[in-house]
């Protein structure tokens, strides 16, 4: 076992393991901590939680649970994933699940790099950018849970954590391993507790991965575990080595709980394609029956790509709701009726699901009662399909904002027939 990672949500978690296996190493990934033992062949393990938007002490203590595990598997590094766009505001989760998990490894240094070139997803100057725009401007500023209103990571950090950021931009990154190791170094002689490093090509990630040795903790986006992988399978060049299994044509559905630009844009374009349902919320607070509604219209549906259940609503829209009805009290209502409806449909026969969002990816593998996931062929950068250990059912979970317009058709035509 070389590298066990520590996902704050399920789609995190197989956007990081897809690209751990094109590094060149066996992964698993696993929904949340084992409860009882569970023997596991891999050459790295993904504890995928939901850490991201929850109370600190829950974020923390769950952290720490999975940080324990990973140790009796045999992990020797390990590695806290978190959200391209740094999902947490200054009083978010990010830094206290970093200060506690360097306490628990008595380390007294890590890295903050969430950088994903191929996503978009680019670090310069210390700036968080989204697609070329700063992340304070992107879409991200209207994110119901943790609206990204700054952008600077080097703020974002010391405004969170424990210690003091440091900055290693790209011009010391471009002068390649040697020099970002001397950098480093420094800081951490500066008593700097983190250091926060620019990358916005695919070879500042490859050259930092090289610099960061036995560093116990590292933490950043899936991009720079890519490389790190690489390193660590002692491959001679980083080149794909995807998995190529795809899920059969089976019963499928599609449920969207993200509310981000591109989950929109994506509901929208499929609903030219197949039958779709939007969620009221007033129905979920006050309807106990309403699950039995949605799963009984979703069985009768023949259309040629699997029907829509959406709760994904725009900025606008957003706020409606929230002035409408207690925020948290319809955050908790659709994720309680995903909840069911998962259980309703399962039992009925669906076995492949596909998923947009990170809280309504969690709430799925959940009920579906998935203690372990294969990663299969990938869908997107950073989306792929993943299987239960048996077989039975195939996810696709997908992050708010990944993917093309067309993810949720794209998803489906990669089936396979019998």
């Amino acid at each position: 076992m070389r590298i066990g990672v520590i996902a704050d949500d399920f789609t995190g978690g197989t956007d990081i393991a897809s690209l751990l296996v094109k590094g060149g190493l066996k992964t698993v990934q696993l929904s949340g901590v084992p409860q009882e033992h569970i023997s596991i062949d891999a050459d790295a393990i993904v504890v995928s939680l939901k850490s991201r938007s929850c109370d600190i002490d829950e974020a923390v203590q769950q952290s720490i649970s999975a940080l324990r595990f990973l140790q009796q598997a045999g992990c020797v590094q390990f590695y806290f994933k978190y959200c391209s766009t740094f999902d947490s505001t200054a009083h978010g989760n990010i830094g206290p699940v970093t200060d506690a998990l360097m306490q628990a490894l008595t380390t007294p240094f890590t890295v903050v790099c969430p950088s994903l070139p191929i996503n978009g997803r680019c670090v310069f100057n210390g700036n968080l950018y989204v697609n070329g725009v700063l992340l304070s401007e992107s879409g991200m500023r209207h994110h119901p849970v943790t609206p990204m209103r700054d952008s600077n990571l080097v703020r974002l950090m010391n405004a969170q954590a424990k210690g003091e950021t440091a900055l290693l931009n790209y011009e010391i990154v471009e002068q390649g391993p040697e020099k970002i190791t001397e950098a480093l170094q420094a800081a951490r002689q500066n008593h700097y507790k983190y250091a926060v490093v620019d990358a916005f090509k695919d070879f500042h990630l490859a050259n930092i991965a090289a610099s960061l040795g036995q560093l116990p903790l590292v933490t950043g986006g899936s991009g720079l575990a890519h490389h790190i992988a690489c390193s660590l399978s002692s491959r001679a060049s980083c080149q794909p080595n995807p998995s190529t299994q795809v899920p059969k044509a089976a019963p499928t559905v599609i449920l969207s709980g993200s509310c981000s630009e591109m989950t929109n844009l994506q509901v929208h374009q499929y609903q030219e394609h197949a039958p779709s349902f939007q969620i009221e919320v007033e129905r979920c607070l006050g309807d106990e029956q309403y699950a039995e509604v949605i799963a009984d219209w979703v069985l009768k549906q023949k259309s040629q790509f699997a029907p829509l259940v959406y709760a994904t609503s725009d900025s606008q829209k957003l706020k409606e709701i929230q002035r409408s009805y207690n925020a948290e009290s319809a955050g908790s209502a659709i994720e309680a009726l995903f909840a069911k409806l998962t259980r309703l449909l399962s039992a009925q026969g669906i076995t492949n699901f596909i998923v947009a969002g990170g809280e309504t990816s969690g709430i799925v593998t959940q009920q579906l009662q998935l203690q372990a996931l294969k990663v299969g062929k990938e869908i997107a950068p950073g989306v792929p399909w993943v299987f239960s250990l048996d077989g039975h059912f195939a996810l696709a979970l997908k992050s708010g904002n990944f993917g093309s317009p067309h993810f949720f058709k794209n998803a489906q035509e990669m089936f396979h027939d019998e």
